[in-house]
């Protein structure tokens, strides 16, 4: 999780925040994409192994410079490592507004704040001062980027059962396994890797994982494939191997036997992030559906008038704005210090549910134009039928929710 959010009123300075950068997001983000239509076209996007072009690659990195110039990019990474340390409630405000303001087709916009897998967060709060020194540097200024590799092929929802080892030996570390579904894995420049140092520890579920920052391009490193997901032809997520990879000490990541907490808290942010960016693509296929059923006729009158369009979209705006106000109270729980945990599982499980049924609303009001590629909706929708998984599944988010009913941690 995020370190020492700011505990003073932050409405305004947020609001003031939040506006820059959606200024931020029209003029360097949305201007790229009309001026480069084909980046809104997943066949122009990736080459024939999956992998994302050189020329979107420039452009990603592009966004992510302008942003850290802009002082945008690290605004929520904590200050101990150079960032902006704004909190909880800056960090759901401010991805609810990327995705309202770009929605699935400006995609770009995505990579204007470090998200905390990505970039510069607090999974590396406990990095060594050589890491801070040579390393954190160019996150910050948005011209490399990490990525988190915890999952495998055998270990997703029960991380505890990774199979990936670390073996001490002379200055450092040698790892070795499989990671899967790693986001940004085919593109990073540095991996967060999470390998068992004591298996009986592990087995026990009291510690024996270690985290450790790996170079990319390590002797033993391959990025093994893209995983192509709803028929793209490419993507961001992969699977990694690592083959006798020596990771020196200076690049061990805290405690040698502490790094599941460590993992915890970067998962603990990515939960509230997918709240977030469940209501702001909430908001924008709704408002667009709102939109053209006022301007679409049937049978004489706009569709919005239609109790059958209405009513929906009035469900969904409810549901929206419940979903809403559930992750900020969450948010503003943790700046004053909560765990959080029984929270982050309802915002998220609510907002990740409300917003598939919002998108398929949005999809139903445009009739048949609702499927195309044009419009983004079902790539949105594709977004958020994902999110349900990652970051704690929605079985699993329940299971956390009722240990919270059982210790008493909810008032009913």
């Amino acid at each position: 999780m995020l370190a020492n959010p700011r505990a003073v009123d932050q409405s305004d300075v947020l609001d003031a925040v939040v506006d820059g950068l959606r200024s931020f997001l029209r003029a360097e983000v949305i201007v790229r994409h009309r001026q480069r239509p084909h980046l809104s076209e997943t066949k122009h996007q990736f080459e024939r192994s999956g992998r994302f072009t050189s020329e979107v690659l420039d452009e990603i990195r592009a966004v992510r410079q302008a942003s850290a110039e802009a002082g945008y990019y690290a605004m929520l990474t904590p200050v101990e490592l150079g960032g902006g340390g704004l909190g909880y409630e800056a960090l759901y405000r401010v991805w609810e507004a990327i995705y309202r303001e770009c929605g699935s087709l400006n995609w770009l916009g995505y990579w204007s704040v470090a998200h905390w897998a990505r970039g510069p967060s607090q999974v590396l709060l406990q990095a060594t001062d050589h890491v801070r020194s040579t390393i954190v540097p160019a996150l910050l200024a948005g011209t490399q980027s990490m990525c988190f590799a915890m999952s495998e092929p055998d270990a997703g929802s029960d991380a505890w059962m990774m199979a990936s080892t670390a073996e001490r030996t002379d200055g450092g570390w040698v790892l070795s396994g499989t990671k899967q579904w790693v986001t940004n894995g085919p593109y990073a420049d540095y991996a967060l890797v999470f390998a068992v140092i004591d298996r009986e520890a592990a087995r026990s579920r009291r510690g024996g994982v270690g985290a450790f920052l790996v170079p990319t391009n390590s002797h033993g490193f391959r990025v093994d494939s893209v995983i192509e997901m709803f028929g793209h032809p490419g993507g961001d997520e992969a699977i990694l191997s690592l083959d006798q990879v020596f990771v020196p000490d200076d690049f061990v990541v805290g405690e040698i036997g502490d790094g599941m907490r460590i993992a915890m808290s970067g998962v603990s942010s990515g939960r509230l992030y997918n709240s977030a960016r469940s209501v702001g693509l909430a908001r924008w296929a709704v408002a667009m559906a709102a939109e053209y059923a006022e301007q679409r006729k049937a049978f004489g009158r706009s569709i919005i008038e239609f109790q059958a369009v209405s009513h929906r979209l009035a469900d969904a705006v409810m549901e929206i704005s419940a979903a809403r106000l559930l992750g900020i109270e969450c948010a503003r729980r943790l700046d004053r210090g909560a765990t959080g945990r029984t929270d982050l599982a309802i915002a998220k499980a609510y907002s990740t549910e409300m917003a598939a049924r919002a998108i398929d609303t949005a999809v139903q009001a445009h009739g048949a134009m609702g499927f195309t590629n044009e419009l983004g909706l079902a790539e949105a929708w594709q977004q958020v039928r994902r999110i349900r998984v990652a970051d704690g599944s929605a079985e699993i988010l329940r299971e956390q929710i009722v240990k919270g009913i059982r210790r008493g941690e909810l008032e009913l």
